[in-house]
């Protein structure tokens, strides 16, 4: 399974009067990143909701390191570094392609929930997640350095 790293161009909306864009967005990237990711590794979040597989984010965590401004180009290579079956973390590198430069990287933590946000072990529950999951855990072709 091959997946490239998520790219986009920054909106103007997603910058401040600074123009840069906003920290806050940041983050959204990140949950786009994971959306997309899952799609591409066949799995989609509508999928696993179709289930009533929920994944809420425990924790994030992000350092900023340069700026990205309006329509510059950025990718987002994430790895799963963590899968407990329950839980599982998720570390990013956030690149800024039209400078060249790193621009934040991070984790957040998540983990598996019934509809009624009971915890949920994949394992036992949902054996296709889990072995998704387990093969994912540190691998680097989503996390590549620049």
């Amino acid at each position: 399974m091959k997946v490239n790293s998520f790219t986009r161009k920054a909106f103007y909306y997603e910058t401040d009067g600074m123009g840069i864009v906003h920290h806050s967005n940041y983050i959204r990237w990140l949950e786009e990143a994971r959306i997309w990711w899952l799609d591409e590794i066949g799995f989609g979040y509508d999928k696993m909701e179709e289930m009533g597989v929920m994944i809420p984010v425990l924790s994030v965590s992000l350092n900023y390191h340069s700026p990205v401004r309006f329509n510059d180009e950025f990718k987002v290579c994430m790895m799963i570094s963590e899968f407990s079956g329950v839980r599982f973390k998720v570390n990013y590198k956030l690149y800024n392609l039209t400078t060249g430069k790193l621009s934040a990287d991070g984790e957040s933590t998540h983990c598996f929930v019934s509809k009624n946000m009971r915890p949920l072990r994949t394992k036992n529950d949902y054996p296709q997640i889990y072995q998704i999951f387990k093969d994912a855990v540190g691998r680097k072709d989503w996390y590549e350095d620049e």
